[in-house]
């Protein structure tokens, strides 16, 4: 729901000027502030490959849960800007992608 309404979600925060931290990375490049956690893409990819053993015959019950790997920290600078944020650099520093 909340990745379907993401261009909804990022408007009104920033009508608002409501700070948006969000576990999607598509709600940050729409508009949000930060968002930090797995991506979603990479999760259905890698849900594929389940997809594929069973059917070649696995029984999904044998199948290991996977949780993700890797968090992703987005930061949208234009954001911080508008709302009159700074970001400190260690923030900066740490995050795996800016959006200008």
């Amino acid at each position: 729901f909340f990745l379907q309404q993401a261009n909804q979600i990022a408007g009104l925060t920033t009508k608002y000027r409501l700070p948006c931290i969000s576990p999607y990375r598509e709600i940050t490049e729409t508009g949000g502030l930060m968002s930090y956690g797995r991506n979603v893409a990479k999760s259905f990819r890698r849900a594929a490959t389940y997809v594929d053993r069973i059917l070649k015959g696995a029984k999904p019950a044998d199948l290991a849960i996977e949780q993700p790997t890797t968090l992703e920290l987005i930061v949208n600078l234009r954001t911080a800007k508008a709302l009159g944020l700074t970001i400190p650099p260690v923030v900066l520093a740490r995050a795996d992608e800016i959006v200008q």
